[in-house]
């Protein structure tokens, strides 16, 4: 449903655009998802200071694993070091540079990744006298995540998974792909061409997406997407529970368990290299999603806002203040208020997310929103049910729709209902005490 976005946005004229201007912008197809954040120089605003910073439990993540590895190392000093993953950032990412750029940081972020699978694979060997069919069984739907903690857990666990932000990575990091696919097959227009070989910025020169490159893009992205959510974030968000469950269960004081309580019990149940899994996977995991939130936020403030300052000082600017929150808990209330409020922040992202989802679903099922006019001289043969619809003179506009199809829309409908429900309820316990 993450339509890849376009980055056109004349500042007049139907012709620069390849969608009917039925709305100033096509609010899917032209811009990334922070619609019109992405401004250009010509708009000067004079608006609010407004941050967007990456969220705090990246943070807080990443201190619990630094201070469980090396108990020295105080919950503060930990939140403060975090801010060292924007200088990686810096080093690897550049959002108007070349889809070799773009592949190094995908593969380092893949390399983080699997460092947190294998850590959790080794720990799951080092798990006994554990029936398979129980923990299959847990896939299951049960009448415990009604229970106590349970629907809190599950919204935490949704909220870490399916995580708001990344939308807008999705939907920004698309942009050199669909460069990198018009230059390899001329498909390039002839003002973004020119500007590539004088070696401008192709996003400044009104770069046109070609309806082959969309699709392409869309077939990769959706294809990547699949991969993965159901290989490595369901297997490691099923490692979590996993052991979890296993170092927990029959131990007193277990529902006041925190991330600390499970390092412990780890530790002294198995062994201390299964303790030290855990807490290496944990660090792993929060320099990888702190990266994320860092070039999320990025990616808002410089459309959101009139930045006038250098790309290296905008990130850690927002870096510094998106840790301030963390290093207030960590020094305020130390271990378990860092805890509390790392399963909070989890929580806040799933009741965040019906709120984000919604408008998505709509306007890519709203064919109005989603038809494109193609380009004959770079599309041809891509148009097959393409619409001949409008008459300019001598010359008509071939359109295209690509919004999602009818049971797509009824599936995401669906599962925003879910979603939407478990928050509310959720929320009603938590009202409740419960």
């Amino acid at each position: 449903m993450n339509r890849p976005s376009r980055t056109d946005e004349p500042y007049e004229g139907e012709g620069h655009n390849q969608s009917p201007n039925s709305l100033p912008n096509d609010l899917t197809t032209n811009e990334d998802l922070n619609g019109i954040a992405n401004a250009r120089e010509a708009r000067q605003k004079d608006e609010l200071l407004r941050f967007k910073n990456g969220p705090p439990w990246k943070v807080i993540g990443f201190a619990i694993a630094l201070n469980l590895l090396i108990p020295a190392v105080p919950l503060v000093v930990g939140c403060a070091i975090s801010i060292l993953d924007v200088f990686v950032t810096l080093y690897f990412y550049n959002p108007q540079g070349s889809m070799k750029g773009l592949r190094i940081f995908e593969c380092f972020i893949a390399c983080l990744v699997l460092s947190v699978v294998v850590c959790f694979c080794i720990q799951l060997s080092m798990i006994k006298e554990t029936p398979v069919g129980d923990i299959f069984k847990g896939y299951l739907p049960s009448k415990a995540i009604i229970q106590r903690k349970g629907l809190y857990q599950a919204c935490g666990i949704l909220g870490a998974t399916v995580m708001p932000h990344s939308l807008y990575l999705g939907s920004g990091i698309v942009q050199p792909r669909l460069r990198e696919f018009d230059a390899k097959n001329g498909l390039l227009s002839i003002s973004a061409s020119t500007a590539q070989q004088d070696g401008e910025d192709v996003d400044k020169s009104r770069y046109v997406p070609s309806l082959k490159a969309i699709r392409h893009a869309m077939t990769m992205s959706s294809f990547e997407l699949g991969i993965a959510l159901f290989t490595f974030a369901l297997f490691v968000n099923s490692a979590i529970l996993i052991v979890a469950g296993d170092s927990l269960y029959g131990a007193p004081n277990a529902s006041d368990a925190d991330i600390f309580s499970i390092h412990e019990l780890l530790s002294q149940s198995i062994s201390t290299a299964a303790g030290t899994m855990f807490a290496l996977a944990l660090l792993l995991s929060g320099v990888s999603a702190g990266i994320v939130c860092t070039i999320a936020g990025q990616m808002v403030c410089e459309g959101a806002l009139n930045w006038k300052m250098r790309p290296w000082l905008r990130r850690l600017v927002t870096r510094s203040i998106s840790i301030t929150p963390s290093v207030i808990i960590a020094g305020a209330v130390g271990r378990q208020g860092i805890s509390a409020a790392l399963n909070a922040s989890q929580v806040v992202l799933s009741v965040v997310l019906p709120f984000l989802t919604a408008p998505l679903i709509y306007f890519t099922g709203c064919g109005k929103f989603m038809t494109v006019q193609v380009d004959s001289m770079r599309d041809e043969g891509e148009h097959a049910g393409g619409v001949r619809d409008v008459a300019a003179g001598e010359r008509s506009i071939i359109t295209v729709q690509l919004a999602n199809s009818w049971y797509t829309t009824v599936i995401a409908v669906l599962v925003w209902i879910a979603i939407a429900s478990m928050n509310v309820a959720n929320l009603v316990l938590l009202g409740q005490g419960n």
